[in-house]
């Protein structure tokens, strides 16, 4: 379990995140969305114990991360939107850096490399894009870490990839692990990620699983539109729209409708959710 407390960290005079506090919990994939800017990577990174709170305090298990403590480190990994195109082949990558991972499976890397449909003798300099970030994707599935860390792991694949990566994470990850995927791309993740969390600047706007969303939320597809509609954009045929639920009907989250809801919405969603 993460417990996150009153955090804080800045950039020269730029505070980025101010007075965050949350609980991230056990077998969850979290989405982190947020508009450019608002601290989503900075946020990894601290969990990471790349970084240290300027005020405020971050518990992992019970460790703090920037302590970097072996005990710690071995059970998180951190994967960042821009990877290395080293100068050896992926398997030798896996065989040397899995070393620093106790629960590391080479077995789970090659399963991974061939669902991504991938060449584990191909050397990383020679890959495309795609290919890179797959391989190290394929790498922090099979770290087999408690907490896991991935910044825009999606950038950089192509429809089908996407698909591979959503069944990869579901099958090569720990029951009792903690996810955090930042994105922008939350369409590519909308039948993985639940909670999720909103950052705004220097603020959490929403941190709720999926069915605590739908009981305060309704999400519409209609011809009509609603009178109290926080959020609506108009599609071939009609509307979809967000409104506070106030029947109790449950209706799927469109993580893209809710966050521009969210986005519009700030004080009112706050106050649905903070009830």
């Amino acid at each position: 379990m993460i417990q996150i407390q009153n955090l804080q960290f800045s950039y020269g005079q730029n505070t980025v995140l101010k007075n965050i506090t949350m609980s991230l919990e056990n077998s969850h994939i979290y989405g982190l969305l947020g508009e450019n800017g608002v601290g989503k990577t900075t946020l990894l990174t601290l969990l990471a114990g790349l970084k240290k709170p300027e005020q405020g305090s971050i518990s992992v298990d019970g460790e703090r991360p920037f302590d970097r403590r072996p005990s710690c480190l071995e059970n998180q990994y951190f994967l960042p939107d821009e990877v290395m195109p080293l100068n050896m082949s992926a398997k030798a990558f896996a065989v040397s850096a899995g070393k620093f991972w106790p629960r590391f499976s080479m077995e789970t890397f090659l399963s991974a490399m061939m669902e991504f449909e991938n060449a584990p003798e191909m050397k990383m300099n020679q890959m495309s894009a795609g290919q890179l970030k797959k391989t190290y994707v394929s790498f922090a599935l099979a770290t087999g870490v408690r907490n896991l860390y991935m910044d825009e792991p999606t950038n950089g694949l192509d429809i089908p990839s996407k698909a591979q990566f959503r069944k990869a994470v579901t099958r090569y990850t720990r029951e009792d692990a903690v996810i955090v995927i930042s994105t922008h791309q939350v369409r590519d993740l909308e039948n993985l990620i639940d909670p999720i969390i909103i950052l705004d600047r220097q603020d959490v706007l929403l941190n709720a699983s999926l069915e605590r969303i739908s009981e305060k939320l309704f999400f519409d597809y209609s011809t009509t539109l609603h009178p109290e509609a926080l959020y609506t954009e108009q599609l071939p045929g009609g509307f979809i729209q967000v409104y506070p639920n106030t029947t109790g009907e449950e209706t799927k989250v469109n993580i893209e409708a809710l966050f521009n809801a969210v986005r519009n919405h700030k004080d009112t969603i706050k106050q649905l959710y903070h009830e």
